[in-house]
């Protein structure tokens, strides 16, 4: 049969397949679709190394440090973790911009390590890194405010934590050199069983130092504290019950007083010292505004010596056992003119003469809070009366105070503007007076709970007790809208 050119062939020739070259030389369209679609898939699996092991990849590394520190610092902190485990660029970034952090094995800052990684730090917590902690132990011993440590079976109660458990104070100045000098920006610093050399060591390289937080401190150890010359706030941890002991006294507190002349607040707990101490921190620390005292020991005549500080605004008494054992003559106890708020918390207010004297001192004082404090009854309660321009009154847990005793004080207060009454049992809402619920229309704060069960009773509806203090916050809210 002959082939004609018109006709088409029945059985035409097979054609071979496109091999890879010829791909590869003529259909580069294709080819660069499967290579990105390949690059696209890659980007998808979990495996990072086959992005960040190329430099190429990494957009990043177009940006300097300064601008991709100002992008790091605007993501939120529950992402800065995962952030720091992208490369080793981004860890360190991470780590300068951390200003704050807690030290719990003492070897990370000995070696050197911390200052490596985080160089910026402004605020060190170093108590708990002070302590050596059995790894293994189930057994924890715990103080609320102070320490928290893991103790073994063999631990004996004898009212302090053992030797054992301390770092040695060669240990602990070889720590604070190595902070001192590798964070000369430190503003704030809190540890435990620090040397007067060490803390020399601190005051000499971080003259920023402007917060510290000192455990188990003694008289000695107050000599390098004074050398902090622009320290503003201090607080000083000298005896603790079941913790440890130590010997805080007139001495100590004189040496700080005329070394630390910028302090603006002072919280001294479990200090020994007397009529002398507070005299020299008063006199010498003018700009002192707060003072907190807790669980103090000090002499009989300590209280007539806040005269002398002359500029103290706030003053704080925690679980103090005794307010003053023998604060003298009414002529001699002066007062704190400037003086506005006074807080007592968890103390026994059993003498009528420390409690007279207290208040005495605090004439000037425009708010008081009184929370969980033992015997106070309104024989007590009614010396607060000296104090004639109080505004504010809170009573928390206050159970020996009844409704007659309130009534009776709060009568005294002219300027009166600020009430809040929580849990006192013995203030019953049955017992509020006429009077009394007028007074209660005209304040501009009003939080009455003297009891977990109710507000205030029926016998109060009608006589429209807070509608002008809700006059009041309305007109506050379109001032500060305007």
């Amino acid at each position: 049969m002959s082939y004609s050119p018109e006709k088409p062939n029945p059985n035409p020739p097979l054609k071979r397949p496109p091999s890879w070259p010829d791909l590869w030389l003529k259909n580069t369209k294709a080819l660069k679709h499967v290579v990105f679609t390949m690059q696209l898939q890659s980007l998808n699996k979990p495996d990072k190394t086959l992005i960040f092991d190329r430099p190429q990849s990494d957009r990043t590394l177009l940006l300097s440090d300064e601008i991709l520190l100002h992008i790091l610092s605007k993501v939120p902190k529950s992402q800065q973790n995962p952030n720091s485990l992208v490369c080793k660029r981004w860890l360190n970034l991470q780590g300068r911009l951390v200003r704050s952090l807690k030290v719990l094995d003492w070897e990370f800052l000995e070696s050197g390590r911390l200052v490596s990684r985080f160089p910026n730090l402004t605020h060190v917590d170093l108590v708990h890194g002070c302590l050596v902690s059995p790894r293994n132990s189930g057994i924890l011993l715990n103080h609320h405010r102070i320490v928290s440590i893991h103790i073994d079976s063999a631990f004996e109660a004898k009212g302090f934590i053992p030797k054992k458990y301390w770092l040695s104070n060669e240990v602990i100045d070889k720590g604070l050199k190595a902070l001192a000098s590798g964070c000369p920006n430190l503003r704030k610093l809190a540890m435990i069983a620090a040397s007067e050399m060490g803390l020399l060591n601190v005051a000499e390289e971080c003259s920023t130092l402007q917060e510290l937080e000192l455990h188990r401190c003694s008289d000695n150890t107050l000599r390098a504290i004074a050398a902090c010359e622009n320290l503003q706030v201090l607080k000083l941890i000298g005896n603790v019950d079941g913790l440890y002991s130590s010997l805080v006294s007139d001495i100590g507190l004189t040496i700080l007083a005329q070394g630390c002349k910028r302090l603006v607040k002072l919280e001294l707990s479990g200090c020994e010292g007397s009529f002398d101490g507070i005299k020299a921190i008063g006199q010498c620390c003018q700009m002192l505004e707060e003072l907190t005292l807790c669980d103090h020991r000090m002499d009989g005549g300590w209280l007539s010596a806040l005269s002398y500080c002359e500029n103290l605004k706030t003053l704080r008494i925690r679980s103090c056992k005794v307010i003053d054992q023998s604060p003298g003559p009414d002529e001699y106890l002066g007062s704190c003119p400037a003086l506005e708020k006074l807080h007592l918390q968890k103390c026994q207010l059993r003498d009528k003469r420390n409690v007279r004297a207290l208040f005495m001192v605090c004439e000037a004082v425009r708010e008081i809070v009184i929370q969980d404090c033992w015997g106070l009854d309104n024989d007590m309660f009614i010396m607060a009366s000296t104090c004639r321009r109080v505004k504010s009154l809170s009573l928390e847990v206050c159970s020996l105070l009844t409704t007659g005793g309130l009534e009776s004080l709060i009568f005294s207060w002219k300027e009166f503007q600020r009430l809040r009454v929580v849990s006192c049992n013995n203030i019953k809402d049955s017992e509020v007076s006429p009077a009394l619920s007028t007074l209660f229309t005209v304040l501009k704060e009003l939080k009455w709970r003297p009891d977990t069960k109710s507000l205030l009773s029926s016998t109060l509806v009608g006589t429209d007790m807070g509608k002008k203090g809700g006059k009041f916050f309305k007109r506050s809210r379109d001032l500060l809208s305007r």
